[in-house]
């Protein structure tokens, strides 16, 4: 999928979040990364029409955000760092159910067949048997893949994960990371973990709301770590 950002500039308050951005994002796996407050969650949100620009055109899948928000997000995924900002129902296998509501002016499935969905997606995430626990009591590791279950269950073209692994332990951010690198779909992860990026295809740096370096993830993060004086 063809994700273009044409001059994108970003003003919240009295602040300019991002200046003069200019992409065209169509690899598979793509990671931004950037120090706190450097713009690049709300890059990750311009992707949706989270956020739109205050200058300039972000056009996906051939829809713009500003003008075509609900059809972008019909087929762009959001997950959010804290999997309880995105847990709204009860019960495991309710929140995934939810993300299959019936969209106004589209028809729902037949009750059977949205049971057989929802199962078989709590399956293939490791979470079949808690189907009918109460999804606020789940660990953190399995709220986020629930949370991604959710999301990847309506069969997004795109999907987006906002720090995914920050209140993650090791072995469950690993995990979230194997299946960010398996799904089918392209995949934009806005990340501090720099392992997470592994295999990825394309980094890109944020610093001071711009896009200050853009490559192959190896001289992307060496650029980064310098930039932070580490490396």
């Amino acid at each position: 999928m063809r994700i273009a950002l044409d001059h994108v500039h970003v003003r919240l308050g009295e602040r300019d979040v991002l200046r003069g951005i200019d992409l065209e994002l169509t690899e598979h796996r793509i990671g931004v990364v950037g120090a706190n407050g450097s713009g690049k969650s709300t890059l990750a949100r311009l992707l949706n029409g989270l956020v739109v620009p205050t200058r300039g055109d972000v056009v996906v899948d051939g829809l713009d955000t500003r003008s075509q928000g609900a059809a972008v997000r019909r087929r762009v995924g959001f997950v959010f760092t804290d999997p309880d900002a995105q847990i709204v129902m009860p019960t495991v296998a309710e929140d995934v159910a939810y993300s299959l509501r019936p969209r106004r002016g589209e028809p729902g499935l037949p009750a059977a067949e949205r049971a057989a969905v929802v199962h078989a997606a709590l399956a293939e995430r490791g979470l079949a048997d808690h189907a009918d626990h109460p999804a606020h009591l789940l660990s953190g590791g399995q709220k986020q893949l629930l949370a991604i279950t959710s999301v990847l269950v309506t069969n997004p073209r795109l999907l987006v994960a906002d720090e995914p692994t920050t209140l993650l332990d090791l072995r469950n951010a690993r995990a979230v990371g194997r299946l960010l690198r398996s799904v089918d779909q392209q995949v934009v992860v806005v990340t501090h973990d720099l392992d997470l990026l592994d295999g990825y295809d394309r980094v890109l740096v944020v610093d001071d709301g711009r896009v200050v370096a853009d490559d192959e993830p190896a001289p992307a993060l060496a650029f980064y770590r310098r930039l932070m004086g580490a490396g």
